[in-house]
């Protein structure tokens, strides 16, 4: 459901399972000693498996599950019983100016705005960002205070500090607009489609992934980090409008349901130059360690089979 559409009581109701989900101890600790909730748990997962789980085939599929496991623990550890929003950021990417007042980024009943301008921090990416506005902590809203505990980079050991954001207009206005994602709706299968996804790996190529993470993200922005983006609360409404793109895309035709292709090594073809790699199946296996069983790329395929149960609206 896209959030700007929720009511005052369900934007509050979502922010305070967040909250919970940040309070509750951690299931992880054997495999992710920093972790101390069970956010860390999804945080700290995403960064043991980003380099099996980023440009290859199976990329869409796994971070579908990732979601909805995401979604299940806020429902069923925190008591949520409401949608799980997304952000449509095509809405917001018309100006710099509509979009830095995005109401996403509302003080009481959104994520809070963007970090104050500096020139130092981690470096959450390796790319020259263009047009950044900010990259210290997050100044207000219920997260300004969050302590991310593990990260940044690829540490999952006990790491304290601050959610960061660092946002870039002129990113954010190139590739998370409506003509990225009807060019991106318009292919005709699902490898044209996942690479128009997941974009390149340098900054003329980014489209709608990066666009999301690197435009809010910018340099030291922590949904910028390939490895604790999960970090930013952010993240699941973003990946939730990226899985409901794909649904999207698989509604036009029923055949989509079960197309599915890519390496299953990261940067084999088409997003690199290796070719020496398997191509994935729907039988390929996804593995979200402690958080949830292990499933298949089969299973999550459809948002409305025997693993999955919901649609977007």
């Amino acid at each position: 459901m896209p959030r700007r559409t929720f009511s005052e009581l369900e934007r509050f109701s979502y922010l305070a399972a967040v909250r919970c989900l940040q309070a509750i101890p951690a299931k992880s600790k054997a495999t992710v000693p920093g972790a101390l909730s069970r956010f860390d748990d999804f945080a700290g997962n995403h960064i043991l498996q980003t380099d099996t789980v980023h440009f290859v085939g199976h990329f869409q599929p796994w971070h579908r599950y990732f979601l909805a496991i995401y979604e299940k623990s806020l429902r069923e550890e925190c008591g949520y019983s409401g949608a799980h929003p997304y952000w449509d950021w095509t809405l917001d990417a018309t100006s710099a100016e509509a979009f830095m007042k995005a109401p996403v980024f509302d003080s009481v009943l959104g994520f809070g705005g963007n970090g104050p301008y500096t020139e130092e921090g981690f470096v959450s990416d390796p790319f020259d960002i263009p047009d950044r506005t900010g990259g210290g902590c997050v100044p207000d809203g219920p997260f300004a205070k969050q302590t991310l505990n593990i990260g940044p980079g690829y540490s999952v050991t006990s790491n304290s500090s601050c959610l960061k954001r660092d946002i870039s207009p002129e990113i954010v206005l190139r590739t998370l607009n409506s003509s990225v994602v009807a060019h991106t709706l318009a292919q005709p299968d699902f490898e044209s489609f996942d690479i128009a996804v997941q974009g390149g790996t340098t900054i003329d190529t980014f489209t709608i992934h990066a666009g999301g993470h690197l435009g809010i993200g910018g340099k030291f922005g922590t949904i910028a980090d390939v490895y604790s983006s999960p970090n930013d609360p952010l993240f699941y409404l973003h990946h939730a409008n990226l899985d409901r793109i794909w649904a999207e895309w698989q509604s036009a035709n029923a055949s989509r349901l079960t197309d599915i292709s890519g390496p299953v090594t990261q940067f084999g073809y088409p997003f690199g130059n290796a070719t020496n790699t398997q191509n994935v199946t729907l039988v390929f296996p996804l593995s979200l360690g402690v958080i949830a069983p292990n499933v298949t790329v089969g299973d999550v395929m459809n948002t409305q089979g025997n693993t999955l149960c919901y649609t977007y609206v």
